[in-house]
């Protein structure tokens, strides 16, 4: 089990790694995690929801995701409440109280969710969630240590030298545990080290010798550029990608962004240079924008409004700029969203952007799905992929309606919508541009000269990129040993 000081301390790239490394060693490998909230989510072939990051710790391990890999993901709508997913599906909104009086139900789905693993696997990488010390949350844990008793799982901590405070992070951690819960933390593992990792072998002395003889099982250097999906929100880095002489390609970073990962595809192009931003004034020659899912579509709709970035995207396509929205952000570009059941947030309808002659009325019913959908219109661009099937994922509630759809789905229904001359379009199909013509079309559109790089093979080769980057700094034979010894 991969245990953290904090959140975003490395857990989930670490268990990733891992998965990678060991399924290369010719190992049955499946990631567990019992609990995650993440508005970055992923479909199963079921068609069940699990985090994002547990779906490519599936694909490190060659296998297919399943929700039993993440029983539980808890999806924030709001400051104080989130959708509960458990098994991949939908079981209402709850507030922190509400979920945490349903303890018994949710600890009974975790735990039979890791027998049904344990039947079929060499080996389970369990990652725990925020910090392994959180006492305050002690009685009602199923994610981090009472997992490990349940599971008898020897743990390995990581911490982020990066943040600062190491040795406060990994001792810290280690003292607040109770006495019985140490004899389950096997090594520590520093994180995120920038220049020399020579100079800290008093760090590790000092580490091992205040914690008893825990040993420090590597120090992992700072890995640049790793294109692998974050987890969540709070790991989520909208740092700008920056190519001299590029062209800005804008994504508005929504107070409840969703499914971020959307487009990943975009950091290798080296035509463009990707933005995430919150302001108007940050929208500058901008060559697209880009609007992605929300976890609550007609709030962040309305901060469009309040910030002033609704009349900048319109200005902007109305000067020819391509405008993408993907599943919320494909709602807001339409006319009007209506909300009649009061889906995420109280308000009854709101006005769109009217860029596309689309109508959304919202529903309680929720679409998650694996897709195929095959283009059918032949407006600018998109005559280049008239007949070409693009896959990807569906997750989202509600039914836009369109008098000129993009595409046919594989039930003989419609989705998406263009308008501009193909420049301005939408549609609910996340994924879109892991779709290596469509993405190699649409910049061509936009007067760039792609990459001509498959997202697939680029992804498989970050996933051993991370896995050699393991190898070569921690301790993998005495990691092993720690597997095989359990825990005594």
């Amino acid at each position: 089990m991969i245990m953290g000081t904090m959140s975003s301390a490395g857990k989930s790239l670490i268990t990733t790694g891992l998965c990678r490394y060991y399924a290369r060693q010719g190992l049955r490998i499946l990631p567990f995690k019992a609990q995650n909230m993440s508005n970055n989510a992923a479909v199963c072939p079921s068609g069940g929801e699990i985090g994002r990051a547990q779906a490519a710790q599936a694909m490190a391990a060659g296998v297919e995701p399943t929700t039993d890999m993440n029983p539980i993901l808890l999806k924030p709508e709001a400051d104080l409440r989130s959708q509960l997913i458990i098994h991949g599906k939908s079981c209402g909104s709850f507030s922190a109280q509400n979920y945490y009086a349903q303890y018994e139900l949710l600890w009974k789905t975790v735990t039979e969710s890791l027998e049904r693993l344990r039947t079929n696997a060499d080996l389970i990488i369990i990652e725990g969630a925020g910090s392994i010390s959180e006492l305050n949350l002690t009685k009602t844990d199923i994610v981090n240590m009472a997992v490990a008793r349940h599971a008898s799982a020897p743990c390995l901590l990581v911490g982020d030298i990066n943040r600062g405070g190491i040795f406060a992070q990994l001792l810290g951690s280690w003292w607040l545990l109770e006495e019985t819960d140490r004899r389950y933390l096997k090594g520590f593992i520093v994180n995120q080290f920038r220049g020399d990792s020579s100079l800290f072998e008093n760090g590790r002395s000092i580490l091992e010798q205040r914690s008893q003889g825990i040993p420090v099982l590597g120090v992992l250097p700072w890995l640049e550029k790793l294109s692998l999906p974050d987890e969540d929100a709070a790991s989520f880095s909208s740092d700008t990608i920056c190519n001299s002489d590029a062209k800005p390609v804008y994504v508005i970073r929504f107070p409840h962004i969703s499914n971020f990962d959307d487009f990943d595809p975009l950091r290798f192009e080296t035509g463009i240079s990707l933005r995430y931003i919150t302001h108007p004034g940050e929208l500058i020659n901008a060559a697209a924008i880009l609007l992605p899912g929300t976890k609550n579509t007609l709030e962040d709709l309305c901060w469009l409004n309040e910030t002033g970035l609704d009349n900048a995207i319109c200005k902007h396509a109305n000067s020819g700029c391509s405008v993408v929205g993907i599943c919320g952000g494909y709602q807001m570009l339409g006319n009007q969203i209506c909300n009649p059941q009061h889906i995420e947030c109280s308000q009854e309808s709101v006005a769109g952007l009217e860029l596309l002659p689309v109508h959304t009325i919202l529903n309680s019913q929720k679409h998650t799905q694996l897709s195929e959908m095959r283009v059918i219109s032949k407006i600018g661009f998109w005559h280049e992929m008239f007949g070409k099937t693009l896959t990807g994922y569906e997750i989202h509630n509600g039914q836009t309606r369109t008098d000129a759809p993009l595409f046919i789905t594989e039930n003989n229904g419609f989705d998406g919508c263009a308008a501009n001359g193909g420049r301005i379009f939408g549609t609910y199909l996340h994924g879109l541009f892991g779709n290596n013509a469509f993405r190699q079309s649409w910049l061509r559109s936009l007067d760039i000269q792609p990459v001509e790089k498959n997202w697939q093979e680029h992804q498989s080769a970050q996933l051993d990129r991370l896995a050699n980057h393991l190898e070569a700094h921690l301790d993998m034979e005495r990691i092993t040993q720690i597997i095989e010894d359990g825990v005594q």
